[in-house]
C-alpha cells in the first residue's frame, strides 16, 4: 500500500472518495525522513454541510438497525481485518517518523482498542438499544408510578478532529465507543500524517464491515465544520490548548449546545520517591520509563514526561542515568536504517516548534545537561542512509533548573524527546511542583513504600487524569507511564483539556443521552426491556400466590419462547428448628443467631434463633427449580442479593420469581437471562431480594424430545 507522488490525499464523505478538482493551493505532505514529497492535502469546494447531514441521516439509520451487541461484534470482525493488513500499515508508518516499535503503539494500540470495546460491549451492555442507569424510584405510594435514567445515542454525528503523533490509534480510540453507541463518526486527522489514517479508513471501507455512514473522513481543512454542528453532535478534539479555546469560544458550543471535549497541552510528570535510591529496583525502572517517555515518538506524545521530579540529592544520579541509558540504546535516523531506534519528528515544522520551546526554555534558566540542539551528523547505517538533511531528526534532550519554580518548566511543552529534571526537598514540594502543571493527562509515581505512594498519589490526584504507581512489582507488567488503555478514562483537567475518553463502557455512554423517564412500571418495562416491580406478570405455579392455569413453567421455555414478566410462584415451605440445626452442623456456620436462643434474643436484629440467609437462598432454588432438563443451561451466580425480614422456626417462605432482563448472546446458541427473585414469609413480609443469573438456549433444541420427569 503507497500513496501517489504528489497526488491528492482523498476523503471519504456521503458513501464515496472524494477529491477537490485542483490542487491549487493544497498543503504538501512529506515524507519525515527525507523530505520527499508523498502528497497534497486540500478540502477545497467540499461541503461539510452534507458531510454532517449524511451522518445524521444515512449514518444514524445504518446504525439504528443493528442492537448493541450487534456493532460490539462488527468491531470484533473489523479488528481482525485490519490485524491481517498491519504489516501494509507499518510500511507507510514509517514515513511519518516511526518506528517499528511506534508503528505497533500506534496500529496494534488501536486494534486492540476495537477488541477491547467489543467483548466491553458484549459483556456489560444489553442486547438492546436502551441502557437502564440505576435502580427504578418509586414516586407514589402504591407504586404505580416510577422514575428512572436511561441512556439512548445521540441524535447527531461525533466528529474528531486528531494530533497528528497517533494518525492509526487517534482515530480508533474515539471511533470505537461511538460505534458501539451507535453514533457515525467524522474523522479529521492531522496533516502531516493524515495520508496513514486514510489508509486505515480505505481499509475499514473495503471490508464492507460497518453500515454506510458510520464513518467520513475529512483529509485536510475542515475550520468551518461547528458551523454546520448543533446540540445533536459531539466533536472530540486533541491537539492545541490554543485551538481548543478559540473551538470552546465558537457560538454553536457556547449558545449552540455542540458537546465538546477536548485533549490539549499537558506537563506531565514523574515523581522518584526517597526511597528510590540508585541501586534499587524502583531507580532502575523509573530511569527506563523517563527514556522510553522520551524516545518512543520521538517524544511526540501528548502522555510524554516533560518534568522528572526527584530527590534534590539524586539529580545528579538521574541525569547521569538516564544520558547514559539514551546513549546506549538510543540510535537517531530513519526507522528504515537496521538499528535505529528513533525515528524523525512529524515534520520539519514539528522539529522547528520544538527547537523553539527548548530554546525559550534555556533563556528562562533550564540548563542543557544532556543532549544538543544540533542537528545530528548525516551518516549511514549499515549503506543505508539513516541521516539526511532534509529529515526531522532531533537527538534526545535533558534539561535541569536551579530555581525549580521557574514559570516557563511549569507552563512551556517541547513537544519531542525532552525532558526537564527537577529536585525536591521534601513530599510535600514535590505534590507542590507536579501540581504547578496546571492539570495534566498522567504522572507516575516511582517507590516501593506503602506511605509514600499514598502520599503523592492522594497529593497529586486531583491534578491529574490518570496516576500510574510503579514498583519493583510493576516494573515488567505495567503497561507503562505513556500507555493508555481502553478500560480506564484518558484526559485531564485544566491545563490537560478537562475531557475524558476511553474508560470502557464510560465512553460509549459519553456518546449518549441520559434521560429521566417516569411513568408506570408496564410502561417503563416496555421502554426499557427490563422487568419492573408492579409491572404484570404471566405467572405459572401456586395458584394460591397468582399462578394462572395452563401458564408453562419459564424455565421449560427457550429465548425464543420467554418473555419478559414469565414468572413461577411457589407454594409455601415451613422452616423448622431442625432444619436450622441440621443446616448449621453440616455447614460449619454456628454463628450464635442460628444456635444459641439466649444469644440471639438479645440480639435487637433477630427475634430468637433465626434461619441462615444461606439456608433461604437454597431452600428457595428448590421451590423454583424445574429439575427436568431443558432449556436453561445452567445457573451462573446471584447479584444483588439482600436479606431483610428473618425467619424464625415455626414461620414459612415461598418465593416469586420474573424474568427481569433477556440477553441473547450473538455469537452463541444461548444467551443470559436474569430473574429478579423476591422471598417472601407467609404472611408476605419480604424476606429476601436478590437476582439469579441463568445461561438459557435460544431454540430449545438440546433437550426438545426429553421426556418430562426423565
Amino acid at each position: 500500500m503507497t500513496t501517489q507522488t504528489a497526488t491528492l490525499v482523498p476523503s471519504y464523505v456521503q458513501g464515496a472518495w472524494w477529491t477537490p478538482e485542483s490542487s491549487e493551493g493544497a498543503t504538501p505532505v512529506r515524507d519525515a525522513n527525507t523530505g520527499e514529497l508523498l502528497a497534497h492535502v486540500s478540502t477545497a469546494g467540499l461541503d461539510l454541510a452534507g458531510v454532517v447531514d449524511y451522518g445524521r441521516t444515512v449514518g444514524q439509520a445504518g446504525l439504528g438497525r443493528l442492537t448493541l451487541h450487534q456493532r460490539a461484534l462488527k468491531l470484533r470482525d473489523l479488528a481482525q481485518y485490519l490485524n491481517a493488513h498491519r504489516e501494509e500499515l507499518y510500511e507507510l508508518s514509517y514515513k511519518t517518523g516511526a518506528t517499528r516499535i511506534d508503528s505497533m503503539i500506534d496500529v496494534d494500540g488501536g486494534i486492540g482498542v476495537l477488541f477491547t470495546f467489543s467483548s466491553k460491549g458484549r459483556r456489560e451492555l444489553p442486547n438492546s438499544d436502551v441502557i437502564v442507569d440505576g435502580a427504578a424510584e418509586p414516586l407514589s405510594k402504591d407504586g404505580s408510578f416510577i422514575g428512572e435514567h436511561i441512556y439512548t445515542r445521540i441524535p447527531g454525528v461525533a466528529a474528531q478532529i486528531n494530533a497528528f503523533n497517533f494518525p492509526v490509534w487517534g482515530m480508533l480510540e474515539k471511533f470505537a465507543p461511538a460505534f458501539v453507541a451507535g453514533v457515525p463518526t467524522i474523522v479529521k486527522p492531522a496533516t502531516p500524517t493524515g495520508f496513514l489514517t486514510e489508509a486505515v479508513v480505505r481499509l475499514i471501507v473495503d471490508s464492507g464491515l460497518l453500515p454506510e455512514g458510520s464513518l467520513q473522513l475529512i483529509s485536510g481543512s475542515a475550520r468551518n465544520l461547528l458551523d454546520v454542528m448543533d446540540y445533536r453532535d459531539l466533536l472530540s478534539f486533541t491537539g492545541s490548548a490554543s485551538t481548543a479555546n478559540r473551538l470552546k469560544t465558537h457560538p454553536n458550543v457556547i449558545e449552540g449546545g455542540v458537546r465538546l471535549t477536548v485533549e490539549t497541552d499537558s506537563l506531565n510528570a514523574a515523581i522518584l520517591g526517597p526511597d528510590a535510591v540508585p541501586g534499587t529496583p524502583e531507580f532502575e525502572a523509573f530511569v527506563k520509563a523517563v527514556v522510553t517517555e522520551m524516545t518512543v515518538k520521538a517524544g511526540q506524545k501528548c502522555t510524554a514526561i516533560r518534568r522528572t521530579i526527584v530527590p534534590q540529592e539524586l539529580v545528579d544520579d538521574v541525569v547521569a542515568a538516564i544520558g547514559e541509558r539514551i546513549t546506549q540504546r538510543v540510535v537517531v535516523g530513519d526507522p528504515r536504517a537496521e538499528g535505529v531506534t528513533m525515528g524523525a519528528l512529524a515534520s520539519l515544522e514539528q522539529l522547528r516548534d520544538v527547537r523553539g520551546a527548548v530554546d525559550a526554555m534555556l533563556a528562562a534558566g533550564g540548563e542543557l545537561a544532556y543532549g544538543t540542539l544540533d542537528a545530528p551528523q548525516v551518516r549511514t547505517a549499515h549503506g543505508q542512509q539513516a541521516v539526511v538533511p532534509d529529515g526531522a531528526f532531533m537527538t534526545p534532550v535533558v534539561l535541569t533548573w536551579s530555581d525549580v519554580e521557574a514559570e516557563a518548566v511549569h507552563s512551556r511543552e517541547a513537544f519531542g524527546p525532552v525532558t526537564s529534571v527537577l529536585g525536591y526537598t521534601d513530599l510535600s514540594e514535590a505534590i507542590r511542583l507536579a501540581a504547578k502543571g496546571a492539570g495534566s493527562l498522567v504522572a507516575t509515581v516511582c517507590t516501593n513504600d506503602g506511605d509514600t505512594a499514598r502520599a503523592l498519589t492522594v497529593g497529586i490526584a486531583g491534578h491529574h487524569g490518570r496516576v500510574h504507581v510503579l514498583n519493583r512489582e510493576t516494573a515488567r507488567t505495567s503497561t507503562g507511564h505513556g500507555s493508555p488503555v481502553p478500560h480506564l478514562v484518558h484526559g485531564g483537567p485544566g491545563r490537560a483539556g478537562g475531557g475524558e475518553e476511553l474508560g470502557g463502557i464510560r465512553a460509549v455512554k459519553h456518546h449518549m443521552q441520559r434521560t429521566a423517564v417516569q411513568g408506570s412500571p408496564n410502561l417503563l418495562t416496555a421502554i426499557t426491556g427490563v422487568w419492573h416491580t408492579g409491572a404484570a406478570r404471566n405467572t405459572a405455579g401456586a395458584p394460591e400466590f397468582g399462578g394462572q392455569p395452563g401458564v408453562v413453567h419459564p424455565f421449560r421455555k427457550s429465548l425464543a419462547e420467554l418473555r419478559i414478566g414469565d414468572a413461577f410462584a411457589s407454594p409455601l415451605r415451613r422452616v423448622t428448628r431442625e432444619d436450622i440445626e441440621d443446616f448449621a452442623a453440616k455447614t460449619g456456620d454456628t454463628f450464635y443467631a442460628h444456635t444459641d436462643a439466649a444469644a440471639a434474643e438479645a440480639n435487637p436484629f433477630f427475634p430468637g434463633v433465626v434461619a441462615h440467609g444461606y439456608l433461604l437462598v437454597s431452600w428457595a432454588a428448590g421451590l423454583f427449580v424445574e429439575p427436568a432438563p431443558g432449556p436453561v443451561l445452567a445457573n451462573y451466580g446471584l447479584e444483588n442479593l439482600r436479606f431483610i425480614t428473618p425467619v424464625p422456626a415455626g414461620d414459612s417462605i415461598r418465593i416469586t420469581l420474573t424474568a427481569k432482563k433477556i440477553t441473547p448472546r450473538v455469537t452463541d446458541v444461548y444467551g443470559e437471562v436474569c430473574w429478579d427473585a423476591v422471598i417472601q414469609n407467609q404472611d408476605g413480609d419480604i424476606v429476601a431480594t436478590y437476582d439469579v443469573l441463568t445461561l438459557v438456549e435460544k431454540e430449545n433444541t438440546t433437550y426438545a424430545n426429553w421426556p418430562a420427569g426423565a
